[in-house]
């Protein structure tokens, strides 16, 4: 089950918000959560501002998605591909991890990762056939109505290129001035759209 780019705190890149709102992996309010999960055996892919100090410079701040299972972390991904108005708040991840859920690899990558390839192939060659995309594709009218398919077409190009299967998650509605149309779909190893929620419509698609 996957729950869109930064889920649990929203959306903040400027500094003084994500410094306020990060949390500690090893956090109260995180444990908390973990508990509250704990009695659900499906795997959940959920994204939240994270606060690490175990940063080579000292306290970091990362763009982070984890899997859950029984109430466990499995392991951290951390957004390696920001965005500029990212680059303010968060430090870039560094690491390419892999889990796997019914005997199948899957790999993260959050949103504007996408546009790399060097997010992408490290995951392919460990194996992964599955990639789950926490998006958060909130942004000014104009831009979005220009970028309204933009993001299926980007991430179709990647399931042909490399053979995966792709889910993602993203926010819709609208805030301050800005709109996200999600979209929420999965995307087969030739580039098909498979399942999708309507665009601008809160809903999910089991596949």
């Amino acid at each position: 089950m996957l729950f869109p780019e930064c889920f649990l705190q929203g959306y903040f890149t400027n500094k003084e918000s994500v410094t306020n709102l990060a949390i500690k992996m090893a956090s109260q309010e995180l444990s908390e959560i973990l508990e509250f999960l704990s009695d659900l055996q499906v795997t959940i892919v959920v994204g939240f501002i994270e606060k690490s100090d175990a940063g080579c410079a000292g306290t970091e701040y990362y763009n982070t998605a984890v899997p859950i299972r029984g109430g466990r972390t499995i392991y951290i991904y951390r957004k390696s591909g920001l965005l500029d108005g990212e680059k303010d708040g968060f430090d870039p991840g560094r690491e390419r991890p892999t889990f796997e859920v019914s005997g199948q690899i899957v790999g993260i990558n959050i949103c504007y990762d996408l546009n790399f390839n060097t997010a992408v192939q490290p995951l392919v060659s460990k194996g992964a056939r599955i990639l789950v995309c926490p998006c958060n594709n909130i942004m000014p009218f104009a831009k979005a109505e220009r970028l309204k398919t933009a993001h299926d077409d980007i991430r179709a190009q990647r399931c042909r290129d490399k053979g995966i299967l792709l889910v993602s998650s993203d926010v819709t509605g609208t805030r301050d001035g800005r709109i996200s149309y999600g979209p929420n779909a999965v995307i087969d190893p030739h580039g098909a759209t498979v399942d999708q929620v309507p665009l601008m419509t809160e809903g999910m698609v089991v596949f």
